[in-house]
């Protein structure tokens, strides 16, 4: 039954249109969290991204759109993630990500744990100016778990 959840929440030091703009724009979310993507996300876009595990992809099709406010998206697979953009007042943001239709606890764990990383290594890019390569880390992690299940 895929009716589990993935919640991850971050407060952002900067304004909501930066941390929402961040998503959107192919040139900031490959410095985070994707190895590429075929576009913008914007009101039904349906793009195609490549993760930083080697291989690992996706389509993505926006179902709800609404800047600085809110981004919506299924995946290929059914499952659905909603990212909201809370202002605090004109400097920082707290991003909270639903991931849902997640078949098991165990992927709803893997899910968390994946976001969580995502919306940590947003935040050092945003406030320093850097990602501190939290995805891309994570990713040679699971590369290399992989590598290891196949021989």
């Amino acid at each position: 039954m895929k009716d589990h959840l993935a919640q991850a929440s971050m407060l952002i030091r900067r304004p909501a249109a930066e941390v929402f703009d961040a998503f959107v724009n192919p040139e900031t979310i490959t410095k985070f969290w994707l190895e590429s993507t075929t576009g913008p996300l914007q009101k039904g876009a349906q793009v195609r991204w490549h993760f930083m595990v080697p291989g690992a992809t996706e389509t993505v099709t926006v179902t709800a759109f609404e800047s600085p406010k809110r981004i919506a998206f299924d995946w290929s697979d059914g499952n659905s993630v909603n990212l909201v953009f809370e202002a605090r007042g004109d400097a920082a943001t707290r991003l909270a990500v639903e991931a849902s239709g997640l078949q098991d606890e165990s992927e709803a764990v893997n899910a968390t744990e994946g976001f969580s990383i995502v919306l940590c290594d947003l935040k050092t890019l945003l406030e320093s100016g850097r990602s501190a390569n939290l995805v891309r880390d994570k990713a040679e992690l699971i590369a290399a778990s992989q590598a290891g299940q196949s021989n």
